[in-house]
C-alpha cells in the first residue's frame, strides 16, 4: 500500500523575511522558518504530531509520512542599462 502523500505549500513573505507553510491536507498546519531548510525541519517535527492529535493517524501508526512541500518565491531583478 502506498502513503497518503501530504501536500504542503510554502511561500516567502517578503515583509517578514521567513518562509511560511500551510497546507490543506495537515489540519493546523501553519509554521514559519528564516530558511527552507529549516522549515523542512520544523515539518518533520510538526506533521506527524498534527497528524496525530488530529486523528489522521492513528497512535500506534508505525511507517512512512509522505510529505511533497512546493515552494514559491518571487523577486524583482534590477537589471542596469
Amino acid at each position: 500500500m502506498e502513503p497518503i502523500v501530504y501536500q504542503v505549500d510554502a511561500f516567502w513573505d517578503n515583509d517578514a523575511s521567513v518562509w511560511v507553510a500551510t497546507s490543506n491536507d495537515v489540519p493546523g498546519l501553519a509554521t514559519e522558518a528564516d530558511t527552507i531548510e529549516g522549515l523542512s525541519q520544523k515539518l518533520r517535527d510538526l506533521i506527524p504530531d498534527l497528524l496525530l492529535l488530529n486523528h489522521v493517524i492513528a497512535a500506534d501508526y508505525a511507517g512512512a509520512i509522505a510529505v511533497q512541500l512546493t515552494s514559491h518565491r518571487q523577486e524583482l531583478i534590477q537589471v542596469a542599462s
